[in-house]
């Protein structure tokens, strides 16, 4: 056999699988407080100092000291930080949107602000939003002017990177709804069907490339360690049930996205378990550089520093005296900034690990979630 045929032969059998990077015009984000740029700050009140303080050195529209994993996500691939479509002042929609708003929900809640805690833009009403602003977007691009500029370019809907962190606020209703946990986890498969027919109705709007983060571990989170303090803790000081019914949910969610593998095999679909990362912080704080994982950065009262009658920013009065709400010293080594969010210096650990592809399914590091 010639050396020819033998390096042909070879190269058959042995094809050069590509690792080039993906060039992902936009970044699409879809999702609730732990990926909001702006969007409940615009509809409703703004957090207040010392949100944002970290990075921004100013209140930055986000529920952190500093900035999301969406932030980190747009930085990697060398795109702005992307706007909240809600945001009707100074935005740049040309490289990417965000639908995100803080307590936004899977499904319609139950009861929404100002009459509840929920957001009324739960992931029904963001893609719609998206299904007007991709027509509306290309009409102000075909009469020109510095509006068209502002706008993505047509080819870019089916090239960006399409991101969506949701469900949190889903169990969340339930569990403060005074819902058993076996009545919460009923609820789930019902959650998930609502979210696939999200993604299908993206799909079918040009989407192709989806990066789906799984629901973090509720249970470790003082807001509702404080709520629900009775319940079985486990070695991490989590709430062992809690996070049970957060596992059940990312475990429907992960067998929903390879059916939609199944049914779309011209996208990509990558599920991304945040969910370990970010309970690896609760567990083993101290090999990640991290101290007091349950213990609120910006808060006041009680063992996990948190309640829910004066949140970070806000002001009590003890014994006569009125006292700011404010930071702990050190935000850097601190999990949880607010009693719900995690500080900037825990979304920058778990995006640091998620986009590796360690903890995605199937393995492929963020910058090549195109490939399939």
């Amino acid at each position: 056999m010639s050396l020819f045929l033998f390096m042909l032969l070879v190269t058959i059998l042995n094809p050069v699988v590509s690792h080039k990077s993906c060039d992902f015009p936009a970044v699409f984000n879809l999702g609730d407080s732990n990926s909001d740029t702006g969007g409940y700050a615009s509809a409703f009140t703004p957090p207040t100092s010392p949100y944002g303080d970290t990075y921004f050195h100013m209140p930055a529209r986000r529920f952190s000291d500093g900035r999301l994993i969406i932030d980190f996500i747009a930085e990697a691939f060398g795109l702005p930080f992307i706007n909240a479509y809600l945001d009707s002042v100074g935005t740049n929609f040309s490289h990417g949107i965000n639908f995100a708003t803080a307590a936004s929900t899977i499904r319609l809640p139950i009861s929404v602000i100002p009459n509840g805690g929920f957001s009324p833009f739960y992931l029904g009403l963001q893609y719609s939003q998206f299904e007007q602003f991709k027509v509306r977007s290309q009409m102000i691009r075909k009469q020109g002017g510095l509006l068209a500029s502002l706008m993505p370019k047509e080819e870019y809907f089916s090239k960006a990177l399409y991101t969506f962190d949701i469900g949190q606020n889903d169990l969340g209703e339930g569990f403060f709804s005074n819902l058993t946990i076996q009545e919460v986890n009923a609820s789930i498969p019902d959650i998930i069907n609502k979210f696939s027919a999200n993604i299908k109705n993206i799909y079918n709007l040009g989407a192709r490339f989806f990066w789906v983060h799984n629901t973090g571990p509720i249970g470790c989170l003082p807001y509702v360690l404080v709520a629900f303090a009775s319940a079985e803790k486990d070695p991490a000081g989590c709430l062992k049930p809690y996070n049970e019914v957060a596992q059940y949910f990312n475990l429907k969610l992960k067998e929903s996205i390879a059916q939609l593998r199944n049914e779309f095999p011209s996208a990509v679909f990558t599920y991304v378990d945040i969910y370990s990362v970010k309970y690896s912080l609760f567990a083993e704080p101290q090999k990640h550089g991290f101290e007091l994982p349950l213990v609120t950065c910006c808060g006041y009262g009680g063992e996990y520093n948190y309640s829910a009658a004066v949140l970070c920013g806000g002001t009590i009065t003890v014994n006569g005296t009125e006292i700011f709400v404010g930071s702990c010293d050190n935000p850097s080594v601190r999990v949880v900034w607010d009693g719900i969010h995690f500080t900037e210096a825990a979304n920058k650990f778990i995006f640091d690990q998620i986009s590796t592809g360690s903890f995605s399914d199937p393995a492929v590091p963020l910058k090549q979630a195109c490939q399939s």
